[in-house]
């Protein structure tokens, strides 16, 4: 039940081309380093430089931003997928190109000379993540980057909220997604955007997507509605699929009228949050393009959600990914 028609199986992400430098530490070690806990600040790149170099272990460092965890996520449960994003000519734009290279999916990075953006995500004992942000490279990205070409044999086209800010490059990716017969796919990202560009969003979401994929705060500011199931049938009144995700309480999503609430993965003791959103989207996504019913959809993205917060960082073990398609 609940099977959609999609062409294709490419999923293309859109978004901030980043590297997630990820570690360990207290939350002394967050305020001291300039950030809010469990909250996200912009900062300058020497910020950043100096909480890795005072970093009480070795930093991990993998691709990150919203949409490039969704695809990468993608690939590695098989799926087809290109990230289309802006790097710099340095170091990190080189460990960044190569790792999306190495999974199997296809890089659509445009380069700067500006250096590579970079997010320090300090996790603390109680699993939190607090966020240092530079976007460097990545928020130069124009229309004039994104070539329709971008978007060949695009099934889906998926957009991170945080592009809202740039409403321009934001309409012009939207446009030229439409105009490749794909479907349109919206996460909102984060409560604090929807609240800042309401009206926006609503405008957008009317003319352009197909799929909006939010959790109980994002649903809330967009919606103006505390009450969840309503909040989800205000999302769905003009999408083909909207996904509402409320965490360790699962997800739901409605599509053609009908309602299919998705169970958590019992049992998750989470060391990290980083990308559960993000992976949750990657495993639906992936359901959808392959034509698995929205129960099934569900299924793989609360999967993928849920073991995301097993790991440091947005990036599941390839033995995982092996049990998670075994299973499938």
């Amino acid at each position: 039940m609940g099977i959609i028609e999609i062409n294709g199986k490419c999923v293309v992400g859109v978004g901030s081309a980043l590297v997630d430098i990820l570690f360990n530490a207290d939350d002394d070690f967050v305020k001291n380093a300039g950030g809010s806990k469990g909250g996200m600040e912009w900062v300058d790149m020497s910020v950043i430089d100096e909480a890795v170099k005072n970093a009480p272990e070795k930093p991990v460092i993998v691709p990150g931003g919203s949409a490039c965890n969704t695809v990468t996520g993608i690939a590695q449960l098989g799926g087809t997928s290109r990230f289309v994003g802006k790097k710099g000519k340095d170091d990190l734009g080189k460990i960044l190109e190569n790792a999306i290279s190495a999974i199997g999916m296809e890089p659509a990075l445009i380069s700067s000379d500006s250096p590579t953006g970079r997010v320090a995500s300090i996790i603390t004992p109680d699993a939190q993540r607090s966020m240092l942000t530079f976007l460097g490279a990545s928020a130069e990205l124009a229309p004039t980057d994104i070539d329709e070409a971008m978007f060949k044999d695009a099934a889906i086209i998926h957009v991170e909220g945080y592009q809202i800010y740039n409403k321009d490059l934001l309409i012009d990716i939207l446009k030229k997604a439409k105009a490749s017969k794909a479907l349109v796919s919206l996460d909102l990202a984060s409560y604090t955007i929807v609240e800042d560009a309401q009206d926006f969003i609503g405008e957008l979401v009317k003319e352009y997507v197909d799929i909006l994929i939010a959790n109980e705060d994002e649903a809330r500011a967009y919606t103006g509605i505390s009450d969840e199931p309503k909040a989800l049938e205000a999302m769905g009144e003009n999408v083909l699929i909207a996904a509402l995700k409320v965490g360790s309480r699962g997800s739901s999503v409605l599509h053609d009228g009908r309602v299919t609430q998705i169970k958590p993965v019992p049992g998750i003791d989470a060391i990290d949050t980083t990308g559960a959103g993000d992976l949750w989207a990657a495993g639906f996504l992936y359901g959808l393009v392959e034509g698995f019913s929205m129960e099934k959809c569900g299924e793989i993205a609360s999967v993928c959600g849920g073991e995301v917060c097993k790991v440091i960082g947005a990036s599941i073990p390839d033995e995982k990914y092996l049990e998670i398609k075994k299973s499938l």
